[in-house]
Formats: C-alpha cells, structure tokens, sequence
C-alpha cells in the first residue's frame, strides 16, 4: 500500500497520470501502520482489562469527531486525492489539492499550493455529479473552511433535510457500532455489539506497536466462521479494528469494512481512520476511503480517496 500511495502521489503531482488508465484499488487498513508483537489474552491484561472495557470505549467514543473539530484550530499542510472510476475500475476523474491550512481570529485562511481537477465530475450548476465526492467534500472540505468553536454540535437545530441525513451518515464513519436512527435499512444493523449481533462476531486482541514508539492494543471484530452465506449477506460490517493506545486507552486508529445488498441499494465500502498527538491533543493524520455504492435508477459510483495532515503547528 505504502508504494502504491508513494506511485500515486508521484504521478499527480507530476502530471503523469491519464484517464483510462487502471490503478489497483487500495485497501486502506490502519493493521498496517501497527507492527504486531503477540496475540494478548485479555482477561489477564495489565489493568485487568476485559472485552467489555474496549467494547465500551468504542460505543462511548467521541475522539474521531472531536479530533476534526480540534484541528481547525491548527495550521498544518493537507493533501486529499479523490478518484472516479467506470465499471471496469478505470479512473475517468479526479481531483487533487495540496493546501496549508492557517486560521486566524477573523477567519480560517486555506492557502491552495495545488488544486486541479480532471474529468467530468461536475453539473452544469458546478455541483458534483457522484454524491459520494460531495459527502467527502460536506465532512471534510467544510471542516477546513469552517471557524473552530468548542460548542460546535454534531446537529443544528433548523438544518435542512439533507445536511441532517449527512450528519447521520457522518455517526455511521466515525461511530461504527453505535445505532444510526433514521437511514433506511441500515439503522439496526450498525449495532454489532448488541446482545442479538454478538453471537455473529469474533474477537481477537493483539499487543503491537503504533508508528514505531507508541504501544498499542489492537482490538479485531470479525465475522464468525462457519456462518452461512445468508446470514453473511446480512452482515453490514463485515470487520471492525480498533487501534488503543495502551497508556491512556485513547483509540488512535480505526479501519472498517462495510458491504450490503438489498432492493433498496448496495454498497462495499473500506475506510481507514488514524490520529496522532499533538501538544497531547489527538488530530488525524490520515484518512482513506474506497466505495462502491449502487441506487436504483442512478449510475454506480465508485470512488476512492486519499486525505493526509501533518506539520501541525499552533497557531
């Protein structure tokens, strides 16, 4: 993966890439960002940690949405790849900004360094054609442009239709496991760890390292084996891993893989969310998503996108 991103970043900065051109979908998975020492029996973990104790944190857990808000405070440099792609898994869009991020008390400054696009991506009223690349850019372009407040909520009263089935779909990314009312279909299969979902699942533990230094817990929900192919259908979330700093049971890191099919639509999803400290507050560091999504009577959207921090600095 690393050499993919390497590839890819060189051939768009260099303007080497062109459209038809087949690029590997990569699966984004924080795993291989932790180097693994052992399996951990975690009834007889230091603190007397149980399955519960990381169950909790996860349903219970706020750092995700809370390290977005957190890092508009900061300047830092970013770069977001995002790709199209047809049926065949050839790219036929794409968009590329490479920016520094530098907030003010009057307003948030975004200083573009690169920011090009390729491809018929647009409508003609300049909207994006794939809702996919306009959810991306409604939670993450939006948390650039936006000022910093400590009271921000995750919903606003009076907010349209729209932006509040968003919002739900934004607890779905970074809330996984913990129920999402009011999107069809789906609300009751996010709970994987009620007492009716439990008897689907495994879990495993593993002792590990993360980015070299920090000692982590990594915490891997997975489909039972033996299960039919039915009641594999049936599974929404297909594999849940938690990344936990052992010092202060922080979870730094998070990768899900997410696949459904119904009459209503389908989608085959993998995101991969990861945070590092800053000044002990946790920021992303790297976000990385591929997606199929299919709705009845609209085109498949398939897309993918890359979106990495660093250099952060206080203001």
């Amino acid at each position: 993966m690393k050499r993919f991103i390497t590839l890819l970043s060189i051939l768009i900065f260099s303007g080497q890439f062109s459209f038809g051109q087949a690029i590997p979908r990569f699966n984004p998975d924080t795993v291989l960002s932790v180097v693994i020492d052992s399996v951990v029996v975690i009834k007889t973990a230091k603190a007397g940690l149980n399955q519960e104790d990381f169950i909790q944190r996860i349903i219970t857990d706020t750092s995700f949405y809370e390290a977005f808000r957190a890092m508009k405070k900061y300047k830092f440099m970013a770069e977001n790849s995002i790709f199209s792609y047809n049926k065949k898994n050839k790219v036929d869009g794409s968009i590329y900004r490479r920016f520094i991020h530098n907030p003010n008390k009057s307003a948030q400054k975004i200083t573009y360094l690169v920011d090009k696009s390729e491809g018929n991506l647009h409508k003609r009223n300049g909207k994006y054609k794939l809702k996919t690349i306009e959810l991306f850019d409604y939670i993450f372009a939006n948390s650039y442009k936006s000022y910093y407040s400590p009271n921000t909520s995750v919903a606003h009263k009076g907010q349209e239709k729209n932006e509040s089935y968003k919002d739900k779909l934004k607890t779905l990314i970074f809330s996984p496991g913990r129920p999402v009312k009011g999107v069809p279909i789906i609300s009751n299969k996010t709970e994987i760890f009620s007492a009716n979902m439990r008897q689907y699942y495994d879990y495993t533990f593993y002792s590990g390292t993360y980015l070299d230094s920090i000692p982590v817990y990594r915490f891997k929900v997975t489909m039972k084996d033996g299960l039919s192919n039915w009641t594999k259908d049936g599974l929404m979330i297909k594999e849940l891993t938690t990344i936990f700093d052992k010092r202060n049971f922080q979870i730094l890191g998070r990768y899900i893989d997410m696949k459904l099919s119904n009459l209503a639509f389908s989608f085959d999803i993998q995101m991969n969310i990861e945070m590092s400290y800053f000044m002990d507050e946790l920021l992303p560091t790297k976000i990385s998503y591929q997606g199929n999504w299919d709705i009845p009577f609209k085109s498949e959207e398939r897309a993918s996108f890359l979106i990495t921090h660093r250099n952060y600095t206080d203001k």
